[in-house]
Order: structure tokens, then C-alpha cells, then sequence
């Protein structure tokens, strides 16, 4: 800043050394000159942006001219007092710390959490006592700002399980069934019942028919609840929609297992929304992409797909594990050899493992 100021300073005095040894007159026309010019600047730019060094270079050579001939320039009077005063400002101005109590340190709100999160039993009294006796120095209304700004729900509301807890402890005991239709080549509709555990996402088809009467249905009923007694978990509900094909003798005979059949609400597929879920891939992944001929080829293409859901297809929910192996865990490969890669086809090719 200094050296800039001298720069300055020294190329201004040789400029006024040179114009006092012109003539009269080629001052006086190279002075009109300049003035035309700043004329024609100042319809340009608003306002000038001044460095410190042009401020000192301006003010010091305003000390040389009458006062009468400040007013012909764009640093007047009341701009050279508004610097020095501003000058003055920052001379006697000191730093100062925000208004208000200081904000709580980070390791402090991390503990507060901690402790709500390790004792939902805790309220924020028992918390701030807590940190009294380790010598950590808090308010108790502190305590209850940082849990209420974190999201920290009272300890009342922290004693029952989260919805993701509950919701997985009930898919243990939670399975879902609901028909699709297949149109084969000639136009005939054939209905598939299927069935998947809320659980473990595994998907059983129940039968295949182009007539689901009561009687089918109910024979189809008798065939899972069969292989569902074979199971450690009982199945405790049962849900489906209020399609007329389910009828008062299907659900008997599942509530002759102890199964407790919910019916979802009237058009309301996301009360179904897993099994629903499954309807929406099995033609979206294999029924969409190929020509049905009828219901023997059907039944092909669906044990042939369902094998590869079942023991091969990831699933997010399961951390990309398939409901066959959703309690194993993969092993780790650090590299991978390409060559020894090897595939398994599906459907004919529609679908590579």
C-alpha cells in the first residue's frame, strides 16, 4: 500500500514539473482537453472506485488548489471529510464477539445426543444432571434446545420402538396375495394367484387358471396353508384386496390356521403396496418381453423366473441380498478376475445371472 502510494505520489509531481515548464499556451489547451475528457468519463461511471493511493494522492494535491476550483472535480469537500471520518472509524472501531450468551461447543451437543439416544428413559433434566457430574457446566434449558433442535422427541415418546422396528417386527408374521391376469397370444386371460412374505420377500405362485372359481381358489388356499404349517414362524395376517375371487371359503381356511385375514380399503393398492410391487415386476422383468402361448408355457416362464427372484435377485429392502439368502452374507472380493467370471441364462437368454 505504501509503495503504491509513492508510485503515485512521484508520477503526479514529474507531471506538474513538465507542465510548468511548457508554454501558456499548450497548458492552457491541454488543461481544456483534459477537462473535456473527465467530461466525457463522468457521463460513463457513475461512481469512481478509489484505492487508498488514489484517496491520499487526491486529497494532498487538493491542499494545492484554491477552493474556489474544487468544485470542477469528482472528489469534492464532503468526500475528502467522509474518508476521515471513516479513517477515524476504523482507527477507534475494535472487534467485538456476537450479542447474546456464546453458543454451546460441538463435543457438548454431540454428548446431549448421545445420552437422549443410549437412554430413551432420560428427560432433559436427568441429561443435564448427568453432565453436571462429569463437570461439563450447561443450562438445563440448553439441554432441552439442543434436543428439541436436533429432533429429539421427549423421553415419554422415545419409549416405544420406531416405526421401522415395529414394522419389522411385524413382517415376521405378515404375508400378502393378489391375482394378475397374462393375455397369451390367442387373446385367452389367464389369472395367477400370488403370494410373498412381507418378511423375506419370497414369492410363491399358487396356481394358474383361466376360471377362478371358488372351489379353484379355495384349493389353492389349502395347498400354501400346507406348506405354510411346515414353517418355524406362523403366518399371523394375511392381506389382501376385495376382489370377489377371494370368497368366505378361502379365508376359512386360513383362519382355521389361526391366520387373521385384512382386507385393504377400495381402491387403495398401496395398502398392498409389496405385493403390488411384485405384480408390477413380473411383467415389467419377463411377462412384457415375450409372447404367451398358454397355460402350460405360462407356468414355465413363471417357476423359471420366481427361481431366479427368489434365489438370485437383489432387493433393497434386504440390503441387495435375495430372499433366499437374505440371512447370508456374501463374501468380499477384493479383485475381481473378469476370465473367471462366468453366466447363467434365464428364460432362453431373456435374463443373465
Amino acid at each position: 500500500m505504501a509503495l503504491s502510494f509513492l508510485y503515485r505520489a512521484f508520477c503526479r509531481v514529474l507531471q506538474l514539473v513538465r507542465l510548468i515548464g511548457r508554454r501558456d499556451t499548450d497548458l492552457a489547451i491541454e488543461v481544456v482537453l483534459l477537462r473535456h475528457e473527465v467530461a466525457v468519463l463522468r457521463r460513463q461511471v457513475q461512481r469512481p472506485a478509489l484505492e487508498l493511493p488514489d484517496r491520499a494522492v487526491l486529497a494532498g494535491l487538493a491542499r494545492l488548489l484554491p477552493r474556489r476550483r474544487l468544485g470542477r472535480f469528482f472528489v469534492q469537500p464532503a468526500t475528502l471529510l467522509r474518508w476521515h471520518r471513516d479513517l477515524v472509524a476504523q482507527r477507534w472501531t475494535y472487534p467485538h464477539g456476537r450479542p447474546g450468551r456464546p453458543s454451546t461447543a460441538r463435543g457438548t451437543t454431540a454428548l446431549v445426543l448421545r445420552l437422549a439416544k443410549e437412554n430413551p428413559t432420560w428427560g432433559y433434566r436427568r441429561i443435564h444432571g448427568e453432565l453436571a457430574t462429569m463437570g461439563i457446566v450447561i443450562a438445563a434449558s440448553s439441554v432441552w434446545a439442543i434436543s428439541k433442535r436436533h429432533g429429539v422427541d421427549p423421553s415419554p415418546r422415545r419409549l416405544g420402538p420406531t416405526w421401522a422396528e415395529f414394522l419389522a417386527a411385524q413382517a415376521k408374521g405378515l404375508m400378502a396375495c393378489d391375482f394378475f391376469h397374462v393375455d397369451t397370444v390367442l387373446l385367452r386371460r389367464l389369472y395367477v394367484l400370488v403370494f410373498i412374505h412381507h418378511d423375506t420377500r419370497l414369492v410363491r405362485i399358487a396356481g394358474i387358471t383361466s376360471n377362478p372359481v371358488a372351489s379353484w381358489v379355495t384349493q389353492q388356499a389349502r395347498n400354501v396353508s400346507m406348506d405354510l404349517a411346515d414353517q418355524a414362524t406362523p403366518v399371523k395376517f394375511l392381506i389382501r384386496d376385495r376382489d370377489a375371487k377371494f370368497t368366505p371359503s378361502f379365508d376359512a381356511v386360513f383362519a382355521a390356521e389361526g391366520t387373521r385375514i385384512i382386507k385393504s380399503p377400495v381402491r387403495a393398492p398401496r395398502a398392498n403396496a409389496i405385493c403390488e410391487r411384485v405384480i408390477g415386476t413380473l411383467p415389467r422383468e419377463c411377462l412384457d418381453r415375450m409372447l404367451i402361448l398358454g397355460r402350460r408355457h405360462l407356468e414355465t416362464v413363471l417357476v423359471d423366473y420366481v427361481e431366479h427372484y427368489n434365489a438370485h435377485r437383489p432387493h433393497r429392502s434386504l440390503g441387495q441380498r435375495s430372499p433366499a439368502g437374505s440371512d447370508a452374507t456374501p463374501p468380499t472380493i477384493s479383485h475381481v478376475d473378469v476370465a473367471r467370471l462366468r453366466r447363467t441364462d434365464h428364460l432362453g437368454g431373456l435374463i443373465h445371472e
